[in-house]
Parts: C-alpha cells; structure tokens; sequence
C-alpha cells in the first residue's frame, strides 16, 4: 500500500511498488489527463509534477510517490472555471495552442512547472524547459508563444482569457526567432 498526496487529495493505492506512475494514475485512478507516449520518459506527454517538478510519469516507480505530493493536468487549476485555470492552461486555450493535443497536457505540466519557478523566462530557458516534450504536429512557435503569454498572465495576476488573435499567438511583435 502506498500513500500519496494527487491533486490535494489523500490516496492510497495498492498496486505494485514497479508500477509505472503513469498507469497509477490513468488505470488505478481514473484520470485520463496525462498521456502514454513512448513508456521510455523521452517524448514529454506523461509529464506530471512531483512536489512541484516536472516528471515523466512512465518511467517512475509508484514506490517513488509514498509520501509526496503529486500533481496531473486535472488537478493543475483550482476550480472548473476558466479564471480558476493555471495561467499555462489559459495561454493554452487563449492561443488556440492545440493541434491534435496529444502533447497538450506534458506541455502544459512543464509550462507551469517553468513559469511557477520563473515569472519571466527567457526564450533560451523556455525551449530549455521544454525540450523534453515532443510535439508532433510541429506547434514549438504557438507552444513558446503561450508560454510567454502565461508568464506574462503569471506577473500581472490576470486571469481572463483574451480573445484569441492568431497573429499575436503564432508571430508576436517582432515576428518569431529562428
């Protein structure tokens, strides 16, 4: 038996200690949020926050759970509302960031796990962040756009998402970096 904290909830699980937190949370606990990608931790769409830190979900223990606090998408704003969002789901959903949205949900856990850290990051520690998380529709322009949107939403304590205008979202001023 293993005790965890998901998404501020007290749980206990009895599965075995090897069994890949990923397939804990989808399987055991019903939530389909986060995503299997590649079962290696190389693609990113597993990702999850353990105490605050961005994890790849597939290639941890549930034995590495006991005792800590544990976060998926579910579990990431504070309400149903679109101002109960995190501002990285905000972005996400301002920017019309989602293409097939397989990835969404990895994005957005190691968006939020960068921006909660770093209210202001540069586009070097953007992709940094980032990196580990594979998009196969190719959306890194719309992905880094919403990134800085959502740090920006993070510094300014807004919480409504904008109309979205896919010029601002895709080209910001200036126009995008190679």
């Amino acid at each position: 038996m293993v005790e965890f904290e998901l998404n501020g909830v007290a749980r206990r699980v009895d599965m075995p200690a090897d069994t890949p937190l990923l397939w804990v949370i989808r399987d055991g606990l019903g939530l389909p949020g986060t995503k299997f990608g590649c079962g290696m931790g190389l693609c990113g769409a597993c990702t999850i926050h353990l105490d605050g830190q961005p994890i790849r979900s597939c290639a941890i223990p549930l034995a590495a759970a006991a005792g800590r606090r544990l976060t998926t998408i579910e579990g990431l704003g504070a309400g149903p509302a679109i101002s109960d969002l995190h501002p990285a789901q905000q972005a996400w959903i301002e920017g019309s960031v989602a293409h097939c949205g397989y990835c969404e949900s990895g994005q957005i856990m190691a968006a939020a796990a960068l921006i909660d850290a770093n209210d202001d990051p540069s586009d070097a520690e953007i992709d940094s962040a980032l990196s580990g998380n594979l998009c196969r529709c190719g959306t890194y322009p719309r992905i880094r756009a919403a990134v800085r949107r959502a740090a920006e939403l993070k510094r300014g304590g807004e919480t409504v998402v904008q109309s979205f205008d896919p010029n601002v979202a895709i080209a910001p001023v200036g126009g995008l970096r190679a």
